[in-house]
């Protein structure tokens, strides 16, 4: 959800800023499904009968349609999704996954970076109300008016990767941490934040890194290097996290293999 380096905001580049051409839509191994499996006639019974055979490519070809769809019309899905009245511009499946985190890890503290309208934090909040437990600690750059006003939240102004700021969020860290980073999305910033941030994140908690989806994963083809690209570099280097794939059961995710979960 947040902006770029570059000031770019996700969906900001056209009506439909992506490809058209199949093998896009369906990737390599979706096309010979379609091609092969279903038929020339494409008949539903030829494709019942290798489903099981050719699961994994159908799954990843019918949901990078959806995620297509879906993400395609920001004005429609994700740019007009609110909480409690707040925007919010996530992925209501993606919100679903973090109240489990919640309820299953009970973070103390929960470190977000990027806050833009503060939909995330008051959700997050709203969910540690219910658990009884937990506040949130967010920063941004810019100060924006009106953002909800909770007791179990705290904003702070600032650049995420600051000493500053990385001072205060060190201070604010304590008990059991979970850390979400959404700020600028380019692998350069996602890849200080990762090194900066994952010493805070304390063993059986997570570390998640919001839209890793784009520069073709599959949003965005044309974003150029981001926060996959990040995460690949980072765990080259950090196997005490792993990506848990448990968190991605609903298909369509803004986070793929973006869910790290310390050992």
């Amino acid at each position: 959800m947040a902006v770029t380096a570059q000031g770019r905001d996700k969906g900001q580049h056209g009506s439909d800023p992506y490809p058209h051409d199949e093998e896009t839509i369906y990737g390599k191994h979706g096309l010979k499904w379609k091609a092969g499996r279903l038929g020339p006639s494409g008949s539903t019974m030829t494709g019942v009968k290798h489903w099981a055979a050719t699961r994994s490519p159908v799954e990843k070809a019918v949901t990078n349609l959806f995620h297509r769809m879906y993400y395609g019309l920001p004005q429609r899905t994700w740019k007009r999704t609110t909480w409690l009245g707040t925007p919010i511009l996530k992925c209501p499946l993606d919100l679903w996954i973090y109240q489990e985190l919640l309820a299953r890890i009970r973070p103390e503290v929960i470190l977000e970076t990027g806050t833009n309208e503060g939909g995330s934090a008051h959700y997050l909040a709203s969910i540690c109300d219910l658990l009884d437990s937990g506040r949130v600690v967010t920063v941004d750059l810019a100060p924006k008016p009106n953002r909800p006003q909770h007791p179990r939240i705290t904003y702070i102004e600032g650049s995420s990767t600051s000493s500053e700021v990385l001072s205060r969020m060190s201070e604010e860290a304590s008990g059991t941490v979970m850390v979400i980073l959404d700020s600028d999305h380019s692998r350069g910033h996602v890849l200080d934040e990762l090194k900066a941030y994952s010493p805070l994140v304390t063993p059986g908690s997570y570390l998640i890194v919001e839209d890793t989806n784009i520069n073709g994963h599959p949003a965005h083809p044309r974003w150029g290097p981001g926060p996959m690209e990040a995460v690949e570099e980072f765990l080259g280097s950090h196997p005490e996290f792993r990506v848990d794939r448990d968190c991605e059961k609903f298909f369509m995710t803004f986070n793929p293999s973006g869910y790290l979960q310390r050992a």
